[in-house]
């Protein structure tokens, strides 16, 4: 939804870049890289502790046993307000980098990560209100945002031939703040500390990220939101089909993410230690091996990619429903962690997909060369705020469901139903957009097919 401007600058001082070319490689190579890698190692670190505090109350929730006198499905909503707001939130971050610049952004969106730190660290006790502790977990919401606003910023530092290579590095390493804060909450609990010690880390943890953004980033003066293209992404009906697609892929990973300690606490009566040990290996692992979807993808075709991860999803889902009405805790824990890894590669695939889709969409159109590049590049970054936002909602449907399925049947059964219902429409939304060779033109239609480039996404 940004774009760098063409236009000249006004030159406003400060940590305000006014000339920006990336794709000058005599630029780039002389000071472009370095200023580049300064800005993505600083954004990454921010954006990682904002998916941190985003997850925090998957771990909160470990800590709050018989005393706190809530219920499993009081846990679950109060997971769910964090990932809802994470997902709304992520559409003004998205534009709030042009407004503000990336660094002063990124300072000020870091800072923000301290009112729900010490709101939490505040309330955190036997007696608090089931309402306060929901307002908290909203709160932790922001963190969710930084992800829309790091990738924009990113995005505009470095050129074409390298942003694959970047947005994966910024989006894995944002990724990894999930396992990171479950494996600082394992360690608390391990050593019998409490829920503040946990944001007691956090919070000099959140100060330092926002000084070092304050001291060593940069705002690019010529990005500037594309309202246009914006509402092209809006009106396109593949930005909302590849929203649901990634609903079924990175809304499965964050969602799981909330509900991993919980279910296993829930269902199969974990202690929090007990459940610690193991939440983190699969967001870990998922967090880890998005790039290879990506790769994958880049290899043969993320469509075909996408459609088969989700014929895996499906398999593992079948095997955690069958682990779970068995009551087969080491079945059940093998076969969601194969998912996790699952979700993680479908986020590669799923996203790599989007420039592709628009690409086609312009050769379709009859542009060719630089024309249809730009016009792919327009459209798919525009998209790509959108998608995140409405594919992180997903997380918001997983704890739903959970909650409705453990007051309904006591367990994430039924949960697990509805998600391998899902993944079959997935399967099939895939397949039928994407991959589905369109039928034989008939003799009549041959001059007019030969005329314009006929629309196929098989390859993207």
């Amino acid at each position: 939804m940004t774009a760098p401007s063409t236009a000249p600058a006004a030159s406003r001082g400060g940590r305000w870049i006014d000339h920006w070319d990336p794709e000058d490689e005599t630029f780039w190579n002389e000071k472009g890289e370095k200023i580049a890698r300064r800005n993505l190692l600083f954004s990454v670190l921010s954006e990682h502790i904002g998916f941190s505090i985003w997850t925090l109350w998957s771990v909160m929730v470990l800590f709050m046993g018989p005393e706190y006198g809530l219920t499993p499905a009081d846990k679950f909503t109060i997971v769910s307000m964090a990932t809802l707001v994470g997902a709304v939130v992520r559409v003004p971050y998205t534009f709030a980098v042009a407004l503000f610049g990336g660094r002063n952004w990124t300072i000020i969106s870091a800072a923000m990560l301290l009112l729900p730190t010490i709101a939490a660290f505040t309330v955190m006790e036997p007696g608090t209100s089931f309402t306060t502790f929901l307002l908290c977990a909203m709160l932790a919401g922001v963190g969710g945002g930084n992800f829309a606003s790091s990738m924009t910023n990113i995005n505009a530092f470095f050129p074409l031939r390298k942003k694959g290579w970047a947005l994966g590095l910024n989006a894995g390493g944002g990724n990894i703040g999930v396992p990171v804060v479950q494996l600082v909450g394992l360690a608390v609990i391990g050593a019998s500390g409490g829920p503040r010690v946990l944001l007691g880390i956090y919070i000099p943890l959140i100060v330092v990220a926002a000084v070092l953004a304050a001291v060593y980033m940069d705002n690019i003066s010529s990005v500037k939101n594309d309202t246009g293209a914006a509402k092209d992404a809006v009106k396109e009906g593949h930005t909302w089909i590849m929203s649901f697609l990634y609903i079924g892929t990175f809304g499965s990973f964050i969602g799981y993410s909330f509900a991993f300690g919980l279910v296993l606490q829930t269902q199969f009566g974990r202690t929090p230690l007990q459940a610690a040990y193991v939440t983190f290996i699969g967001p870990l692992l998922g967090s880890l091996i998005r790039p290879v979807g990506g790769w994958l993808a880049d290899k043969y075709g993320g469509a075909k990619i996408t459609l088969w991860n989700y014929v895996a999803m499906a398999a593992a889902t079948s095997v955690i429903i069958v682990a779970s009405m068995r009551e087969s805790l080491p079945l059940f824990t093998t076969a969601f962690i194969a998912l996790f890894v699952l979700t993680g590669l479908g986020n590669g695939s799923t996203f790599k997909m989007i420039p592709g889709i628009f690409h086609a969409k312009a050769l379709a159109k009859g542009l060719t060369g630089e024309d249809a590049a730009a016009y792919g590049r327009r459209l798919s970054g525009a998209s790509m705020g959108l998608i995140g936002a409405v594919g992180a909602l997903g997380g918001l449907g997983i704890n739903l469901a959970f909650r409705q399925s453990f007051l309904s049947v006591g367990s994430g059964t039924g949960a697990f139903v509805a998600f391998l219902a899902f993944y079959g429409v997935c399967f099939m939304v895939t397949w039928a957009v994407y991959l589905r060779r369109p039928a034989a033109q008939p003799q009549a239609s041959a001059a007019a097919s030969e005329a314009k480039p006929q629309l196929s996404y098989a390859e993207v």
